[in-house]
Parts: C-alpha cells; structure tokens; sequence
C-alpha cells in the first residue's frame, strides 16, 4: 500500500494514472441485447424447418421467418429503447463516492475510484473498493458478503471490503483495490449470474415453454414418419405439413411478447421518475399482499425540526452541553443537524471521545472534560424507562433525552449511573400525498405495517394523521422468539432495530404472504433485502439504494401506487395475451396427437398458419398488452392462461377432424377441406380473441373489425397465396 497524504489525497494526475487499471462497472451491452433476441432455440427450430422448406423448394410457406424476423427486431428494439432510459437513470442514482483529490473533498462515481484515493465515509455509505482504515472508528454491515448482519467496528488499521456499507460513524481510508481487484469484485467474476429474485409468471411461461421444447422434436419425428413412410406422401408435402405442425406448435411470439410488455412497462415507470432495476421487479411488487413501510423518510419528509428542550436538571446547562454534544461529531445524522440548526454559542468543547449513533443502541454518546460523559438517545434505551418522553411521543412528537454520567462507556454498554438532564422534543412533516397512497393500497386488498426505530407512540401518532390505525407494538419489550406471534396481528412497530425489522419480514413470508419493504435509511437495509421486492427513495441512504429494485427519483412514497398499477396492468394483460398464443399450441399438439392415430395428413400448410398467427394472434396480443388493466392479480399465471386458452385449442382440434372425416365421407377435395380447416380455425381464434377482449370497448371492436376485414380480403383477393380454394 501506497503511502498518501491523508489530507491531500491523490493528485488529479494520480488518479487519472491509477484509474487506467481499475477496471469498471459491466451492463449488458446492445451486442448481448441483439444477440440474445435472435439466438434462442424457438427461432432455432424456425430456420431449421425454413431450410427444409427451401430444400423442397417450398419456399411461398417460408413467410413465418418475415414474422420471426419482426418479432426480433421488435424486441431489439423495446429493450434497447429501455435500456438507453434507465441508464440514464442509473446515472442519476447511482451512489457516488467522497474522496480527497488535490486537498479537497469532491464527489465522484463509484466507478471512477482509483487505487490508493483516500475515500471519505460516513453512515449511510457504500463501500466501493476495498481499503484501510486511515483515520476514524465505524461500524460497517457486512451481511452482502458474509451473510451475517450484526455491524462490525472497524478501527485505524482494520480493512473494509467492498460490497459492505457503513452503519455508523465516520472515518478516512485508503483504496488498495478497485473494481475487479476488490472482494466483491472477484465474487462476481466467479459467480454463475447476478443473484435475482424469481419471477413467478416467468417460471410458469419457461416451465410451459421447456414442455413444448421436449415434445416438439419427436412429435415431428413421428408426424414426418407417418406421412412420407406410411401414407407415401410425397416429400415436399411431408415437410410441408411437418412444418405447418410444427409452427403451429411453437408460441414464437409469446416471449417476445412479455420481454416488450416488461420493456415497455420499465419506459413508463422511468418517465414518472422510478427506476426498475431489473424487467421483473414491478411484477413481483404488483402481487405483494403486505407492505412494510419506514415511517422517517417516507411517511414523513425526513426532514426533522428541533421543536423544544425541556429541563430535567435546573442546575444543569443543558443547551450548552447540547452544542458541545451535537457539534462533537464528524457526520452528524439528520436529528443531529436539525438540533445543531437550533442551538448557538460561541464555541464548542472539544470532545475527549465519540461513540456515533446505532440503530441497535438508539443512543450516541460523547465524553468532554467540562460535561463528563454526555449520552443522547431513547429514553427507553438510555433509561430504561419511559416515564419522561411518553406524553410527548403521543403528541406525535419523536423524544429523545440528554443524559449525564460519570462512568466512562466501556465495551458499548452503558454504566447503571446515568441521570436526565434535558428531553428534546422533534418534529416532523408528514408528506402530502401520505394519506392518499395509504389509502391507495388499503383498497387493493394489500396490508399494511409501519415499522420504525421511534416510539410506539410516535409512530402511532403519524399513522393515524394519516388516516391509518391498527394494534400497535413496542418491539422493545418484544423478545425474538415472539416475533412470529404478533407480526400478522399488529400494524405498528415501534423501537424496532434493525433485525427485527428483517425477522417481523421473515414471519410474514413464513405465513405465506408476498412482502414488499420501502425504506431509506441503513438501518433499513437488511429487511430491503429480506423482502420479496423492496424500494428506495433517491433521497435516502447510498446503501438502501443499492440493495433495493426499484428506486423512487422523486423520493415520494406514493410513487409506488404506479409501480403497482403499471406492474398489475403488464401481468394481467401478458396473462390474457398467452392465452391467444396458447390457442395455436394447444390446438396443434392436440391435432398432431390425433393425427398419429387416424388415417388423415396435416390439414394445413405453413402459410396458412402464418396468415392466422399474424392477424387473429399476434397483431392483437401486441395492442391489448398495451391497455389499462390495473385488476388484481389473482391465481398462477400458467393456470389462468391455460384456462383461458384450452377450451378454444380442443374445440379447435376437434372440429378440424370433424371437418376431415365430413370431407372424405363426402367425397370433397382435399384444396377444399383444407379451406375449410383454416376458416373453422380462424373463426376460433376470433372467438378466442373476442373472449380475451371482455370487457369489450370501442377500441376492441375496432381492432376486431379491423382483424376480421383483414383475414377476409386475404382469402378472398390473394386465395392461391394462401392455398385457398373455394370449389368443392
């Protein structure tokens, strides 16, 4: 390790040198996007059986590689379309880091940290690089790496790891490595994937997708076999009804159809300024059925205001000793600068020793050779009592004392012979559209728990201002074990620490419930990454920001109630959409099945399967995945859509052979009966797609008529296209 100035830091020069080899922060490129939407095994299959085609000479039925191409140009499209708007958003929310460059503290990307730059951190940070502790005591999280989430001080000398982030305190530490170098770094580089959280409905669509790619080769084996060997077909028309069978088995629109909805649903929250860190976070957010919310920061405006100092100790300058305490730290937390904004005097103590704020604790402390040993936190955790603070919390005011001790502080535990000597009272805003968002989620059958570090009288306060009230738990006199008991019945949580925040979380998930967390600060940060979708406001803590999928830019909590809408109005239209595509599938496994035993060829060409796919499928998935649908969501995506679309694919199969055995009773052309086949289909994929439009509007009776007029002008004015005929 490199010895640097402490206060000077590296030279611009330096840092530009050291930068060179510090290796950065990989996004999935356009190449990857491109690649990804047109090598996939279904478009696989479809240039195979083009080729087959082509070796026939059957080239007229070779149309579905137009659709197949569109459809990757499409979603190459949607993605990188998204792609350009959320980067530009990650710009904005990416955590930046504070290093010392030249004597002077600046701010700077997290990427363009430099080996051996002195970095500057304090509570709320994310620790970018590894490095040294320089100067400085903190407690750091490191619960990303190890999984173990109680802090861990962190003294001049001890190394922090990257992939951590700081819980309390304040230090200066030297960068010894960057980017791919660092701990974390070479995680991910040896790791099979980022770590995701599962989409339900992309499960059920891969597990439908991965049985239709275990049948599909043999049942065109067999089909093949069938036709070419056994019915001595000739050679063109056996690959040419393989082919048919087999594009009809393929839903080769289906994926690009919920990669675009995704897309496009991302583009949309990026415009009401919230950032989808991945294309499934608001799917998961739109089934959640309990919502935790922090109470600081996103009920309120975390904004505090110091509101009155009430004397314990008439003999004791309280104001004073609360300058000299509130100035004696390096990165004072926001109760510290709202009571440090209030408070004047000509000049602060010194302090001989600082002990900064923890969530766990609740309390700071600072030891001065005029005050003593000066503690300020809950009463709660200070006192043991609440005797003193207890009116003033259910005013809703947040209550902290200022107590005295002799002992020093050993070990983070506090000495039985401490004495009041002042309460602060604080208040806070709440945020105007706090009511309304409450109010939001209450009508959509989703719950609701407010949890927080402040009192529960606090916190019960806030919650009723905003029109919400429930059972109410202080989390201090609640022992671990219990947790589970009281996290279904309770609403309010007060004197919460950060692990029970995760363990109320983990109750929850145990009861069957999908969870949602939004939060802002670090202490926030482990039940972010408990939950099954978490958020962050912009205005929060670089941590909570970086564990969180969606990212709230304009820091307003009821930005959420879009995130659910959009995220409800995408699965429920992708779930109705499937079940047009599934039609096709159903029907042609269905026929194919069928056909194995009866004495009849494929009744269609591949061609005509185009022609339907297009028009009766895939031009209306595309305009209904685009409505408002903002029902909730109910079920599992693969039952709904399959019970959408299994009635329409059996009646269609069915009434095809139906119509086969007619036309060899009756003697009618093979052109014909083919006709035939192809309109009774298309008429049951209407059907189908008249069933999806319900509730049916102008719009859809439009679309329907423009769909139907479309399909009708195609067979009557281009019939020898399409190998239609009408003459029996």
């Amino acid at each position: 390790m490199k010895e640097i100035d402490i206060n000077s830091g590296l030279s611009s020069a330096e840092a530009a040198a050291a930068k060179k080899n510090s290796g950065g922060v990989k996004t999935k490129s356009v190449g990857k996007i491109i690649s990804s939407n047109i090598f996939t095994f279904f478009n696989l299959i479809n240039v195979i059986i083009a080729v087959a085609l082509a070796m026939v000479g059957s080239r007229r039925n070779m149309l579905f590689m137009g659709v197949v191409a569109g459809n990757a140009a499409i979603g190459i499209f949607e993605e990188i379309r998204a792609k350009i708007k959320l980067d530009k958003l990650k710009i904005l929310t990416s955590p930046k880091a504070n290093v010392i460059r030249d004597g002077k503290e600046i701010e700077i990307d997290l990427t363009d940290v430099a080996e051996n730059d002195i970095m500057v951190l304090r509570s709320g940070n994310s620790v970018c690089a590894d490095c040294v502790v320089l100067d400085g005591t903190v407690e750091v999280n490191e619960s990303l790496l190890t999984g173990e989430s109680e802090p861990t001080a962190k003294r001049t000398g001890d190394e922090l790891y990257s992939g951590s982030f700081i819980t309390s305190g304040y230090c200066k530490a030297q960068a010894v490595r960057v980017g791919d170098d660092s701990f974390s770094g070479k995680i991910t580089a040896s790791a099979k994937g980022p770590i995701k959280r599962p989409s339900a409905m992309m499960n059920d669509i891969n597990k439908i997708l991965k049985i239709i790619s275990l049948c599909i080769f043999p049942f065109g084996a067999i089909l093949f076999t069938k036709a070419y060997f056994f019915s001595e077909t000739p050679l063109s028309e056996s690959v040419e009804q393989t082919a048919a069978a087999l594009i009809g088995m393929i839903p080769e629109g289906l994926l690009l159809l919920t990669s675009t909805a995704l897309a496009v649903s991302s583009i949309r929250l990026a415009r009401k300024k919230t950032l989808c860190r991945n294309l499934y976070c608001a799917e998961r957010l739109s089934r959640v059925d309990i919502l935790c919310i922090d109470k600081t920061g996103t009920l309120t405006e975390g904004k505090p205001k110091l509101e009155n100092i009430i004397l314990i100790d008439e003999n004791f300058d309280a104001e004073a000793a609360l300058f000299s305490f509130v100035n004696a730290f390096e990165a004072p937390n926001s109760t510290l600068r709202a009571i440090a904004g209030s408070l004047s005097g000509e000049s602060a103590e010194k302090p001989l020793e600082v002990i900064e704020f923890s969530s766990e604790r609740k309390w700071s402390a600072a030891v001065f050779e005029k005050f003593g040993t000066l503690i300020l936190g809950a009463e709660e955790f200070v006192l043991k009592s609440d005797k003193l603070c207890k009116k003033y919390s259910q005013s809703g005011l947040r209550v902290l004392v200022l107590a005295y001790t002799r002992e020093r502080i050993i070990g983070g535990k506090l000495p039985n012979d401490i004495s009041a000597k002042a309460v602060i009272t604080l208040s806070d805003t709440i945020r105007p559209s706090a009511s309304s968002a409450l109010e939001f989620f209450r009508k959509q059958g989703v719950q609701l728990k407010i949890i927080s570090g402040d009192s529960p009288e606090t916190v019960a306060d806030i919650a009723r201002k905003c029109g919400f009230e429930g059972n109410c738990a202080d989390m201090s006199e609640i022992k671990a074990d219990k947790i589970a008991e009281i996290a279904e019945d309770c609403a309010i949580f007060g004197r919460a620490t950060p692990d029970q925040k995760v363990n109320i979380i983990k109750a929850l998930k145990a009861s069957g419930h999908t969870v949602a967390m939004i939060g802002d600060g670090v202490n926030d940060v482990p039940a972010l990454i408990e939950a099954d979708c978490s958020a962050a406001l912009q205005s929060g803590s670089d941590a909570a920001r970086c564990v969180c999928e969606l990212v709230l830019m304009n820091s307003d909590f009821s930005s959420l109630a879009d995130c659910v809408n959009e995220g409800r109005r995408c699965i429920n239209n992708i779930e109705r959409s499937s079940a047009l595509f599934l039609v096709k599938t159903i029907f042609s496994f269905i026929l194919s099945a069928l056909l194995l035993f009866l004495p009849y060829n494929y009744p269609f060409k591949p061609i005509q399967l185009t022609l339907i796919s297009a028009l009766m499928i895939g031009a209306p998935s595309f305009l209904l995945t685009l409505e408002p649908n903002f029902g909730i969501i109910r079920g599992s995506f693969a039952k709904n859509a399959l019970k959408r679309a299994a009635p329409f694919g059996i009646a269609a199969a069915v009434g095809v052979i139906a119509a086969e055995i007619i036309c060899r009773i009756y003697e009618i052309s093979d052109d014909f009966s083919s006709t035939i086949c192809v309109l009774f289909t298309a008429a049951i994929c209407f059907w189908s797609l008249i069933r999806v439009c319900i509730p049916f509007h102008k719009k859809h009776m439009i679309m329907c008529i423009t769909i139907l007029t479309a399909f009708i002008s195609a067979a009557l004015f281009f019939p020898d296209i399409f190998f239609l005929s009408f003459r029996i």
